[in-house]
């Protein structure tokens, strides 16, 4: 069971948490470990809200109200690829090291094994972001390749690592 706190609910995103979503990637330090821009709009993560299918299930740890963490899974739209799902994530600062990565990733991973059968889920991360690194190796991901010079970050080019969990049947 993960160590975060009792007062942290999982729910899924909603317009309500734009402003908080938006607060939380325009953070310095989670900004510069997502693929996101710095300084998104609000109007940006709206209109991502509206994209939203059956096959993507964005959700958000809350405290008390606040937005403290974001977790997206999605579905391959294609049909030879059903069985995979991506996901991406971002948890505030102040509450990394505390459970609630582990506590969305939980979920999410709860809602890709039973509820939409997905055997495979992949996701991106940069290679030296090693809490995250550790968080998904946690939850059965596997490095699997190396993206070099993947993205700009800090005016420099970065690598990235893909990885995967492959759901034993």
């Amino acid at each position: 069971m993960p160590a975060a706190t009792p007062d942290i609910h999982i729910v899924p995103m909603s317009a309500a948490h734009i402003d908080g979503i938006t607060a939380l990637y325009h953070h310095p330090a989670v900004c510069r470990q997502v693929l996101q821009m710095p300084f998104q709009s609000t109007e940006v993560w709206r209109k991502r809200l509206d994209m939203s299918t059956e096959r993507r299930v964005p959700l958000v740890a809350l405290h008390q109200g606040e937005v403290i963490g974001n977790i997206s899974l999605e579905q391959s739209a294609r049909i030879r690829q059903s069985h995979v799902g991506g996901l991406g994530m971002g948890v505030a600062p102040a509450w990394h090291g505390k459970g609630v990565g582990s506590l969305l990733m939980q979920t999410v991973l709860s809602i890709a094994d039973d509820w939409m059968n997905l055997r495979r889920v992949e996701l991106t991360v940069f290679a030296d972001n090693e809490p995250a690194l550790a968080l998904y190796r946690k939850f059965g991901f596997e490095i699997e390749g190396r993206l070099r010079d993947y993205a700009v970050r800090d005016g420099a080019y970065v690598d990235a690592l893909t990885m995967a969990r492959l759901r034993q049947r």
